[in-house]
């Protein structure tokens, strides 16, 4: 079907500078098979006229403005998405305190009179960079002391978004939980209650446009929620990026998210082409019979109904299902999240946690007596991914990887960096009426 360029509808009137379409991001971004899914476009929206097709990509579903914020916000568009890394520090020099909990005006303090400054952990060669582990103000392998049904990893998510809610710290936590119509897909949720979050334990692999989520306009929420994320990196820069530039951001609450949590990630999946082309045509498994999908160690592992495996492969034999815009992130860490966590440095049944800002940190001491901690088992084993995730990235970028950088990317400079390769924008010939 050919597509619609409003350019090509104004005939002679000039455009006003500066502007960008959503026809423009649909061109560079999701045409050109870039897209991962995170849904802050949509959250970015001032006019609510990007919603979510059938397909799971955002669609235009009423008037666009050029407004040009969607570009502005898209982690694979006109966001750097390294610049959000940054963001807190700027916080805390432009605003004093920011949103620390503490009043250090650079965010060093821990926020709870202990002390511990933000150090930088990893294999670092320039000061002040945040490569390997990045910024963090305790790290930890954990799990928890008592168990808790259907979790992963030791648990340590979970307990932390019961134990706030227990503490009438957050009023929700959006997650997660499995479709009622479709085994084994992930869709955003927000639970509300310590049952709703354990119903949520476990893992899904493929995005849900978690950000196009933020209205909870079908939730009991106070006025002013407060709300924790738990997603992967590139969604957390999304919300950190708004929070940053406050605007009008339309039915979405982005500034209701009082705690984020990011997820090491190397790469998301396609739902039809992981669950249901990979697992259950390819390899003969129906869904029904899976009970549990855990990526460790660099392999898929599928397990049924009473723990058994029924197959385990190498990841990369599943790279045909994962979306393509994975590629480009250089974010397998989180860096701009409050908290990271993942499996990845530590022994099975623990989970690594890395507590990057105040917020994180004063999240962290709810939980603190609810864990079993020591430092973490394997941090070499995060530095090694990190660096093989950045060397995939690096490749595929057609763009400078630039931390410093400004936050947003012109849709003209994305043109130069992109024309003539495969991720260039793709070009439909317009639709006239």
């Amino acid at each position: 079907m050919a597509g619609f360029d409003i350019r090509d509808m104004m005939n002679d009137i000039d455009e006003a500078p500066g502007k960008v379409w959503f026809w423009d991001l649909e061109k560079a971004v999701i045409d050109a098979d870039r897209c991962v899914q995170c849904g802050a476009c949509v959250a970015a929206c001032p006019t609510d006229s990007i919603g979510i097709a059938d397909d799971d990509l955002p669609t235009l579903v009423k008037m666009c403005t050029g407004c040009s914020l969607c570009w502005d916000f898209c982690p694979r568009g006109g966001m750097r998405h390294e610049a959000t890394w940054k963001l807190d520090d700027e916080h805390h020099e432009l605003n004093g305190n920011g949103h620390s909990s503490n009043g250090h005006e650079n965010g060093n303090g821990d926020g709870n009179g202990h002390g511990s400054p933000l150090k930088i952990v990893g294999n670092n060669e320039a000061a002040g960079s945040i490569e390997g582990i990045g910024r963090v103000h305790e790290s930890y392998t954990a799990r928890v002391r008592d168990d808790i049904p259907g979790v992963q990893d030791g648990g340590f998510v979970s307990q932390l978004l019961i134990s706030l809610l227990e503490a009438d710290e957050i009023d929700g936590a959006l997650l997660a939980r499995e479709s009622e119509t479709e085994s084994w897909k992930g869709e955003a949720f927000l639970a509300t209650t310590p049952e709703e979050v354990v119903e949520c334990a476990g893992s899904f692999y493929n995005q849900t446009l978690a950000l196009g989520h933020l209205d909870f306009k079908n939730y009991d929420l106070p006025p002013n929620p407060r709300i924790a994320v738990v997603g992967t990196p590139c969604e957390v820069e999304g919300i950190k990026a708004m929070q940053a530039r406050p605007w009008n951001w339309g039915s979405s609450q982005v500034e209701a998210v009082t705690l984020t949590i990011a997820l090491l990630c190397t790469k998301s999946f396609n739902y039809e082409r992981l669950m249901l082309d990979e697992i259950q045509e390819n390899r003969d498994v129906p869904l029904s019979e899976v009970g549990r999908v855990d990526i460790i160690r660099g392999k898929l592992i599928v397990q049924n109904h009473d723990g058994e495996t029924i197959f385990e492969e190498p990841i990369k034999d599943f790279h045909g299902a994962a979306l393509k815009g994975c590629d480009e992130c250089a974010d397998f860490m989180g860096h701009a999240a409050d908290i990271s966590v993942g499996s990845v440095g530590s022994d099975d049944g623990y989970s690594s946690v890395l507590v990057r800002t105040d917020e994180g940190l004063s999240a962290f001491e709810k939980v603190r007596d609810k864990l079993e901690t020591r430092e973490l088992d394997k941090p070499q084993a995060l530095d090694k991914l990190d660096g093989l995730d950045k060397k995939i990235a690096f490749k595929a970028l057609k763009r400078a990887f630039d931390p410093d950088a400004p936050l947003f990317i012109d849709y003209e400079e994305h043109l130069e960096n992109y024309e003539g390769t495969e991720l260039a924008p793709v070009e439909h010939e317009a639709v006239r009426f």
